[in-house]
């Protein structure tokens, strides 16, 4: 069977409801570079290898063969459905009423599961692109976020709790000032927050801010995701596992500057996500979070190559007459409440 890694071995978080959740899992979003047959047989790899946390979406449009995977994994014995913490997204053109709850229930047909383990709100606001479409694409529909908008999308996200579709649900994307117009509205508490997370985009204050509500992390685009979609990239652009520090601290470890980056991520406390179709890159990626930590001083120096460098920035779901991706995150110091 290749490769195997004891689940046991892998370190866990435990989520203010007293669930345990792995501190690593895969992602699937191909990336637009691998499609749904690719991703699909790296998660049936993946969970013979040892990950038992997996990142789906509805828009990642993969979530029927992934669903094939989990079934055969079940039926062969390899892992139960209650050893597997599954999650997945709803996307921005479901968050009119009714409409989380469809997109949850087809979810739960693709992935030929009875519960989500906890649901997302993939953007915290309505704006819709069409996947894979070029960065310039703008919807005349767009418009800047709106707390009441956002809250009454979230309403229905804590029915499909009470219902027993999924058992936690999360936000994804959020900025300080999103999370204080609605966390103080709110029936029940997000359990993880999802948020773009490497060592070049640390994003200290809200990390904190989060972690201090007692919710939990999922940090994507971990390694910097190098194969990202290039629409999503900007020549300014940092390279995370170029950076001299990462690059100097694998080099003394013996590994890819890629494994740096999760172990970094590990130690400081989110849960990293990262993506791969080949084996040797996400059996390598479980193992070493389990093996040779980094040092303290080590984690210091990482700390230092913060570069404030996010690079999934957003700018196609940006509305008329906006500035630029940067009034997406607020960072005008404004917002709608």
């Amino acid at each position: 069977m290749g490769n195997q890694i004891n689940p046991a071995d892998v370190p866990k978080r435990t989520l203010y409801t007293g669930e345990q959740i792995p501190a690593i899992g895969m992602g699937t979003f191909g990336s637009d570079r691998f499609g749904a047959a690719e991703v699909s047989a790296a998660v049936s790899g993946a969970i013979r290898v040892g990950y038992r946390l997996f990142d789906c979406a509805a828009v990642y449009g993969n979530e029927n063969l992934i669903g094939q995977v989990f079934a055969d994994a079940f039926g062969e014995g390899v892992v139960k459905r209650e050893e597997l913490f599954i999650t997945s997204k709803v996307w921005n053109d479901q968050h009119a009423p009714g409409n989380p709850t469809k997109s949850v229930k087809k979810t739960l047909a693709d992935l030929r599961i009875e519960h989500i383990d906890i649901t997302f709100l993939h953007w915290p606001f309505r704006n819709y692109h069409a996947p894979g479409c070029d960065g310039d694409a703008r919807n005349p529909d767009s418009h800047p976020f709106s707390a009441e908008e956002f809250l009454e999308t979230w309403s229905e996200f804590e029915s499909l709790v009470d219902q027993g579709f999924t058992r936690h649900i999360g936000m994804s994307s959020m900025t300080i000032p999103k999370l204080e117009a609605v966390l103080p509205k709110i029936r029940i508490k997000p359990a993880i927050i999802e948020m773009e997370l490497h060592p070049c985009f640390q994003q200290q204050e809200l990390y904190d801010y989060i972690r201090a509500r007692d919710i939990q992390v999922i940090g994507f685009c971990p390694i910097g995701s190098p194969t990202r979609p290039d629409r999503d990239k900007t020549p300014e652009d940092h390279v995370d596992i170029a950076e001299p520090v990462v690059a100097g601290i694998a080099k003394k470890h013996g590994v890819h500057p890629a494994v740096i980056c999760l172990k970094w991520a590990v130690q400081r406390g989110q849960i990293p996500i990262p993506f791969s179709v080949y084996e040797n890159e996400y059996y390598a990626n479980l193992l070493n979070v389990i093996v040779d930590p980094l040092t303290d001083e080590e984690m210091a120096q990482l700390k230092t190559v913060d570069a404030n460098d996010r690079l999934i920035k957003g700018q196609v779901f940006l509305w008329e007459h906006a500035d630029s991706w940067k009034d997406l995150w607020d960072l005008d110091g404004t917002i709608t409440k």
